[in-house]
């Protein structure tokens, strides 16, 4: 099967993704969703559990996967006008 690849963003340090790299990170992406779906309902219910912890949890947890979806896409640093490049 060919592979196909998807243009990054027009904003500096991002690049052409393949499917397979699109694929994981929507799949990370959908497990992320869903826990923070969990909390958010752990949040309003009667279990009374500790909106501090829950929100370092939370925190915690959403660098967790942008720190995977970041090892998959490997954004670039961006080039400054200083560098000599466009």
């Amino acid at each position: 099967m060919k592979e196909t690849h998807h243009f990054g963003l027009p904003v500096p340090g991002y690049r052409p993704q393949s499917d397979e790299a699109v694929a994981a990170v929507k799949g990370f992406k959908e497990i992320e969703e869903r826990v923070l779906r969990m909390l958010d309902d752990l949040a309003v219910s009667d279990l009374a559990a500790d909106g501090r912890w829950l929100a370092i949890g939370r925190t915690q947890l959403e660098q967790g996967f942008m720190a995977v979806n970041r090892a998959v896409f490997k954004p670039a640093r961006a080039a400054l006008p200083e560098d000599g490049g466009s």
